[in-house]
């Protein structure tokens, strides 16, 4: 399944329903709809991206709602469990080296959603983002960036910033998505692959950008939202088929006036043919000997 965890929400209903569609079109099976938010967080944090979107979506393609929080300032309080409640996904976008640590280390975030058109201020260390990493949480390339740009130093941003955190990291805990705000910056899973391999990645870990590593965020999120704590989920088994009476609910019923049976089928105090065992000795037949001992003993005097 190939997932595509950013594509910019917007009110434009034709625009976007033509970008889903075009996704669906590509093999593109997981789709992210993301709302962003800059500058200081609203006091209702309702998700603008309704439940059921106002076009007809493709049957086989999974829509998600996601939301982006770009990380000004480090001492904010991003109130990222409620986000939690009302997304899918949360997506922190940091805008410098000291939001970038805070998001690695400390914020409870699915996805960090790097910038690669910008230059940073200092290179990319493996013990910063692999401890985001460790922590379940995925690093995000957006390749629409470098496509729909007309500046070159933009370009060449992306290239280098590509280039160093695929040597950084070693492709793992790598996502690529689009970010693409209309389909002109989309592209299919396989020229994504090789637009990976022309940045150093390995096919095998290109492909996993696409498919196994943004399913895990979308787990892992969910998991997050609905289990205990993030490690204990209910999960239904359906319906408990009815027991047997046992042994002691068979002796109950014995007592409410039932009287149980042995294997034989018969009840307690009954020969094999079924009569009474005080009745049996009586209803026997008397064989002639015996006859003959009974005449002969009241005939004698």
């Amino acid at each position: 399944m190939f997932h595509d965890l950013h594509v910019p929400w917007t009110d434009a209903t034709r625009e976007l329903q033509r970008t889903v569609a075009f996704l669906d079109e590509l093999g593109y099976d997981v789709v992210a709809l993301t709302y962003t938010y800059s500058g200081k967080l609203p006091s209702d944090l309702g998700s603008p991206i309704p439940g059921k979107l106002p076009f007809p979506t493709p049957s086989r393609m999974r829509i998600l709602r996601r939301c982006n929080i770009f990380l000004t300032d480090s001492a904010s309080n991003f109130r990222i469990p409620q986000l939690q409640q009302q997304y899918d996904l949360v997506a922190a976008r940091p805008t410098d080296d000291r939001t970038l640590q805070q998001a690695c280390q400390s914020l409870d975030v699915d996805i960090i959603s790097l910038d690669m058109t910008r230059r940073f201020e200092t290179h990319f260390k493996f013990p910063m983002l692999g401890t985001a990493i460790s922590r379940g949480i995925k690093i995000e390339l957006c390749y629409s960036q470098g496509i729909m740009s007309t500046d070159a130093s933009a370009k060449r941003n992306l290239i280098s910033n590509a280039t160093q955190l695929i040597r950084v990291t070693r492709g793992r805990g790598l996502i690529f998505s689009s970010e693409a705000k209309s389909v002109l910056g989309i592209r299919a899973p396989s020229d994504v692959i090789n637009l990976a391999s022309v940045w150093g990645l390995g096919t095998e870990r290109a492909k996993d950008g696409l498919t196994k590593e943004p399913r895990s965020a979308v787990e892992f999120a969910r998991l997050k939202r609905q289990s205990f704590k993030g490690i204990v989920d209910i999960v239904y088994g359906g319906e408990k088929p009815a027991e047997k009476p046992s042994g002691a609910a068979k002796d109950k019923q014995a007592v409410k006036g039932k009287p149980n049976k042995n294997q034989n089928g018969k009840r307690p105090g009954e020969s094999l043919e079924g009569t009474p065992l005080h009745e049996t000795k009586e209803d026997k037949p008397i064989s002639k000997r015996q006859q003959a001992k009974n005449k002969k003993a009241k005939n004698q005097p």
